[in-house]
């Protein structure tokens, strides 16, 4: 018998491809002929505080690439980095499916900056998916810090054995675990359809 009533989800690696990781940073680095490891390493210093809503994207473009004179602009790269973000197969639909089908209140529990959770908001309709945003950037704090959890969990006022959450860092999923939340390693479509299934949310 299914018990879950709330559903929290990342979005990058979970329903989206992440918004600025390893592999769009060297990217950038080809497309922009930039020094990668100088970028990588600033990137380091800095991107955490840009998640947690206390540096504009602009800003946090300034101190990892922009600390020189370059032969494009800000905006040109910002451009770049928004067009990084995909759609991952099959998961928005999933997730609209189980949330008519059972009525669930469904929170986006997600490590973004401001900007670009912005932009992939509005690109790919989340608010038709999400009925809460706890969004790194919103609430300046990250994943695995156990507090957006509980903060999560009193947002949704929602208690923590009726909840399933995906997430495709593993720690991060046990992170929420130990609060009473299952917590789910989303891996790919099939595994996280069949661990929801176990907690019985089902779908044809």
């Amino acid at each position: 018998m299914n018990t879950i009533r709330t559903l929290f989800l990342d979005v990058g690696g979970v329903l989206l491809t992440n918004g600025w990781d390893r592999r769009s940073r060297q990217q950038a680095a080809a497309v922009f002929q930039l020094d990668h490891d100088e970028m990588n390493e600033r990137h380091n210093l800095t991107f955490d505080t840009y998640e947690e809503g206390k540096l504009s994207l602009d800003e946090y473009l300034r101190r990892v690439v922009f600390h020189k004179p370059r032969p494009f602009t800000p905006e040109e790269f910002k451009r770049f980095m928004f067009n990084q973000s995909q759609q991952l197969p099959h998961m928005l639909d999933y997730a609209r499916e189980l949330k008519a089908k059972y009525g669930l209140k469904v929170a986006a529990v997600s490590n973004e900056g401001r900007e670009l959770t912005e932009y992939r908001v509005q690109t790919f309709g989340l608010r038709e998916v999400f009925d809460t945003f706890l969004f790194s950037c919103f609430v300046h704090v990250r994943k695995p810090d156990v507090d957006i959890y509980r903060l999560a969990l009193d947002v949704t006022q929602a208690a923590p054995e009726e909840v399933a959450y995906l997430d495709d860092r593993a720690m991060f999923a046990e992170v929420a675990s130990g609060l009473g939340i299952h917590g789910i390693h989303h891996q790919s479509y099939e595994s996280s359809r069949a661990a929801l299934a176990e907690l019985g949310l089902t779908l044809p």
